[in-house]
């Protein structure tokens, strides 16, 4: 398992943008597949985006798509979550996840590795 602390969050004014960092600890990082998970109060913890060890593969809510925009950089055991457009409905905890043989689901229990979180605020 590794170890994830994500860092980045704060508040924004609708339509700014953010960066999210995932800092992961563990030789074999490049090794796993890295989601985004966000809680906003009251709601369930669900799927904002996905990116594979290797290769293109990326994948998005609808609700970000267009929007946001997920990225690794291996060397430097790192996930971004790039956040344009932001929009009220976006805030809430953003969770870093991984998953090592991941079946390319996004739901919250195909990651077995997360996060503290952190929180992300927009106001209108």
């Amino acid at each position: 398992q590794v170890q994830l602390v994500e860092s980045g969050g704060g508040l924004v004014q609708a339509g700014g943008s953010l960066r999210l960092s995932c800092a992961a600890s563990g030789r074999t990082f490049s090794s796993y597949a890295m989601g985004w998970f966000r809680q906003a109060p009251g709601k369930e913890r669900e799927f904002v985006a996905a990116i594979r060890w290797s290769g293109p593969g990326t994948y998005y809510a609808d609700s970000v798509k267009g929007r946001f925009t997920i990225s690794r950089d291996n060397a430097k055991n790192t996930v971004y979550l790039q956040m344009n457009s932001l929009k009220p409905e976006d805030t809430a905890v953003y969770f870093c996840a991984a998953e090592r043989f991941w079946n390319s689901a996004t739901t919250p229990k195909d990651f077995r590795s997360w996060g503290q979180g952190t929180q992300v605020t927009v106001s209108s």
